[in-house]
């Protein structure tokens, strides 16, 4: 969703309002989506842009059908942007919402071990990280590098527990 503002030059600016989820399977791997989109590849969490009428819960699972073909459940709230960031495709503001997330029913995906592994005609792939793996250079956008961070200080605090 693209919501117009003026700034202080008078000049027409836009706030991209995008909603994400973090899934984590039952060997603890994280869901990370590779795509390619104006003739850039790059690597984020599965989701989207809000739609006008939109909630941001209903916008999840909206984009988790259509990228993954999969129902969610939103678990709870993570984390959403609390500084500047500009889009890397048009003059937008981003703003970011992430809930954590699990499967609903049995995921039908295909899944890549390797980076950026389409298969022909196809702009997306998906692939697991392993928690105890991850690192913040396996996504490309700032706010997704804060969040793995995030949720890297949140693994390392609850360790010797079960729960994130």
């Amino acid at each position: 969703m693209l919501l117009k503002t003026k700034n202080t030059s008078n000049k027409m600016s836009y706030f991209n309002v995008r909603v994400y989820g973090l899934l984590i399977n039952a060997e603890n791997q994280l869901l990370i989506s590779d795509e390619q989109s104006g003739g850039r590849s790059f690597s984020k969490f599965p989701g989207g842009g809000l739609e006008y009428g939109e909630g941001l819960i209903d916008a999840l699972k909206r984009e988790f059908m259509e990228e993954c073909d999969a129902e969610i459940e939103v678990l709870s709230h993570f984390y959403t942007t609390d500084f500047f960031e500009k889009s890397s495709f048009n003059d937008s503001q981003i703003i970011s919402i992430y809930y954590l997330v699990r499967e609903a029913g049995p995921l039908k995906m295909t899944y890549k071990t390797k980076v950026f592994d389409f298969e022909p005609d196809t702009l997306q792939c998906f692939r697991w990280v392993a928690l105890d793996e991850l690192k913040d250079e396996d996504v490309t956008f700032r706010t997704d590098k804060t969040v793995v961070n995030m949720l890297l200080s949140l693994i390392s605090q609850s360790a010797g527990t079960d729960e994130l």
